[in-house]
Protein backbone atom coordinates (compact mmCIF):
# COMPACT_ATOMS: atom_id res chain seq x y z
CA UNK A 1 0.00 0.00 0.00
CA UNK A 2 3.04 1.95 1.27
CA UNK A 3 3.98 2.22 -2.46
CA UNK A 4 0.98 2.67 -4.27
CA UNK A 5 0.64 5.75 -2.15
CA UNK A 6 4.18 6.83 -3.24
CA UNK A 7 4.06 6.61 -6.92
CA UNK A 8 0.52 8.30 -6.53
CA UNK A 9 2.10 11.57 -4.83
CA UNK A 10 5.27 11.32 -7.87
CA UNK A 11 2.43 11.33 -10.56
CA UNK A 12 0.49 14.11 -8.69
CA UNK A 13 4.32 15.88 -8.15
CA UNK A 14 4.64 15.42 -11.47
CA UNK A 15 1.68 16.88 -12.86
CA UNK A 16 1.59 19.89 -11.01
CA UNK A 17 4.93 20.50 -12.35
CA UNK A 18 3.55 20.18 -15.91
CA UNK A 19 1.03 22.27 -14.90
CA UNK A 20 2.52 25.23 -13.03
CA UNK A 21 5.32 25.55 -16.80
CA UNK A 22 2.16 25.13 -18.58
CA UNK A 23 0.75 27.85 -16.49
CA UNK A 24 4.29 30.42 -17.06
CA UNK A 25 4.12 30.21 -20.66
CA UNK A 26 0.29 32.27 -20.20
CA UNK A 27 1.36 34.21 -17.79
CA UNK A 28 -0.23 32.84 -15.00
CA UNK A 29 0.88 31.80 -11.36
CA UNK A 30 2.79 28.85 -12.35
CA UNK A 31 5.43 29.20 -9.90
CA UNK A 32 3.51 29.38 -7.19
CA UNK A 33 2.21 25.66 -8.63
CA UNK A 34 5.70 24.71 -8.89
CA UNK A 35 6.51 25.61 -5.53
CA UNK A 36 3.43 24.71 -3.56
CA UNK A 37 3.66 21.12 -4.96
CA UNK A 38 7.32 21.01 -3.63
CA UNK A 39 6.27 22.56 -0.67
CA UNK A 40 3.13 19.53 -0.31
CA UNK A 41 6.22 16.84 -0.93
CA UNK A 42 8.41 18.37 1.51
CA UNK A 43 5.48 18.74 4.72
CA UNK A 44 4.26 14.99 3.65
CA UNK A 45 7.73 13.29 3.48
CA UNK A 46 8.03 14.53 7.25
CA UNK A 47 10.17 17.61 6.29
CA UNK A 48 13.26 14.71 5.73
CA UNK A 49 13.89 16.27 2.02
CA UNK A 50 14.89 19.99 0.68
CA UNK A 51 15.39 21.97 3.76
CA UNK A 52 14.68 25.42 4.96
CA UNK A 53 17.47 27.34 3.03
CA UNK A 54 16.20 25.65 -0.46
CA UNK A 55 12.68 26.34 0.20
CA UNK A 56 13.12 30.24 0.84
CA UNK A 57 15.77 29.79 -1.94
CA UNK A 58 12.63 28.52 -3.99
CA UNK A 59 10.38 31.09 -2.68
CA UNK A 60 12.67 33.79 -3.61
CA UNK A 61 13.06 32.35 -7.07
CA UNK A 62 9.07 32.58 -7.81
CA UNK A 63 9.52 36.52 -6.34
CA UNK A 64 11.98 37.20 -8.39
CA UNK A 65 10.16 35.16 -11.48
CA UNK A 66 7.10 37.56 -10.95
CA UNK A 67 9.21 40.23 -10.73
CA UNK A 68 10.98 39.78 -14.38
CA UNK A 69 7.74 39.50 -16.22
CA UNK A 70 6.13 42.34 -14.82
CA UNK A 71 9.01 44.71 -15.11
CA UNK A 72 10.06 43.25 -19.19
CA UNK A 73 7.46 44.83 -20.77
CA UNK A 74 8.34 48.22 -19.65
CA UNK A 75 12.34 46.93 -20.05
CA UNK A 76 11.04 46.63 -23.95
CA UNK A 77 8.97 49.27 -24.55
CA UNK A 78 12.09 51.50 -23.06
CA UNK A 79 14.87 49.53 -25.30
CA UNK A 80 12.68 50.22 -28.61
CA UNK A 81 12.93 54.47 -27.72
CA UNK A 82 9.84 54.79 -25.32
CA UNK A 83 10.10 56.93 -23.05
CA UNK A 84 9.71 56.56 -18.97
CA UNK A 85 5.90 57.06 -19.26
CA UNK A 86 5.52 54.80 -22.39
CA UNK A 87 7.38 52.05 -19.94
CA UNK A 88 4.92 52.49 -16.75
CA UNK A 89 2.05 52.23 -19.04
CA UNK A 90 2.88 49.18 -20.82
CA UNK A 91 3.32 47.65 -17.75
CA UNK A 92 -0.16 48.96 -16.71
CA UNK A 93 -1.18 47.73 -20.26
CA UNK A 94 -0.07 44.44 -19.45
CA UNK A 95 -1.95 44.01 -16.18
CA UNK A 96 -5.16 45.47 -17.95
CA UNK A 97 -5.03 43.60 -21.29
CA UNK A 98 -4.56 40.27 -19.00
CA UNK A 99 -7.83 40.95 -16.94
CA UNK A 100 -9.96 41.56 -19.70
CA UNK A 101 -8.18 38.82 -22.17
CA UNK A 102 -9.24 36.27 -19.83
CA UNK A 103 -12.53 35.98 -19.44
CA UNK A 104 -12.87 36.08 -23.60
CA UNK A 105 -10.40 33.37 -24.15
CA UNK A 106 -9.38 31.84 -20.86
CA UNK A 107 -5.38 31.27 -20.69
CA UNK A 108 -4.66 31.73 -24.17
CA UNK A 109 -6.73 35.27 -23.65
CA UNK A 110 -4.63 36.02 -20.56
CA UNK A 111 -1.10 36.43 -22.73
CA UNK A 112 -2.54 37.88 -25.72
CA UNK A 113 -4.06 40.79 -23.83
CA UNK A 114 -1.36 41.34 -22.14
CA UNK A 115 0.88 41.66 -24.92
CA UNK A 116 -1.84 43.65 -26.70
CA UNK A 117 -2.40 45.71 -23.48
CA UNK A 118 1.11 46.18 -23.50
CA UNK A 119 1.61 47.20 -27.15
CA UNK A 120 -1.71 49.72 -27.06
CA UNK A 121 -0.46 51.67 -24.13
CA UNK A 122 2.73 52.21 -24.63
CA UNK A 123 1.91 52.94 -28.16
CA UNK A 124 -1.22 55.33 -26.81
CA UNK A 125 1.15 56.90 -24.44
CA UNK A 126 4.08 57.75 -26.85
CA UNK A 127 1.45 59.25 -29.16
CA UNK A 128 -0.40 61.03 -26.59
CA UNK A 129 1.69 62.36 -24.76
CA UNK A 130 5.11 62.80 -26.31
CA UNK A 131 4.04 63.54 -29.47
CA UNK A 132 5.57 60.78 -30.81
CA UNK A 133 5.00 59.89 -34.81
CA UNK A 134 2.71 56.87 -35.30
CA UNK A 135 5.78 54.69 -36.81
CA UNK A 136 8.13 55.82 -33.47
CA UNK A 137 4.89 54.74 -31.27
CA UNK A 138 4.21 51.87 -33.02
CA UNK A 139 8.06 50.77 -32.59
CA UNK A 140 7.54 50.97 -28.82
CA UNK A 141 4.69 49.31 -28.55
CA UNK A 142 5.78 46.56 -30.45
CA UNK A 143 9.49 46.53 -27.99
CA UNK A 144 6.72 46.25 -25.24
CA UNK A 145 4.54 43.36 -26.73
CA UNK A 146 8.50 41.54 -27.16
CA UNK A 147 9.50 42.73 -23.50
CA UNK A 148 5.92 40.74 -22.49
CA UNK A 149 6.68 37.80 -24.51
CA UNK A 150 10.63 37.53 -23.16
CA UNK A 151 9.22 38.08 -19.69
CA UNK A 152 6.52 34.99 -19.70
CA UNK A 153 9.93 32.77 -21.46
CA UNK A 154 12.17 34.12 -18.47
CA UNK A 155 9.59 33.41 -15.76
CA UNK A 156 9.45 30.21 -17.25
CA UNK A 157 13.46 29.80 -17.19
CA UNK A 158 12.93 30.68 -13.48
CA UNK A 159 10.26 27.73 -13.04
CA UNK A 160 13.27 25.40 -14.05
CA UNK A 161 15.85 26.37 -12.03
CA UNK A 162 13.35 26.12 -8.97
CA UNK A 163 12.90 22.85 -10.31
CA UNK A 164 17.02 22.48 -10.33
CA UNK A 165 16.87 23.55 -6.57
CA UNK A 166 14.63 21.05 -6.34
CA UNK A 167 16.31 18.27 -7.66
CA UNK A 168 19.31 19.33 -6.23
CA UNK A 169 18.40 19.45 -2.47
CA UNK A 170 16.06 16.49 -2.38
Amino acid sequence: MATVVAVLGWVVLGIAIVVGLLLDVVGLFGNWVILGAIAATWAVTGFEHFGAWPMLAMLVLAVLGEVIEMVAASLGASKFGGSRGAAVAAMLGCLAGAIVGTPVFPVLGTLAGACVGAFLAAAVFETAFTRKDLGGAVRTGFGAALGKIAGLLAKMLVGFLILFVAALTY
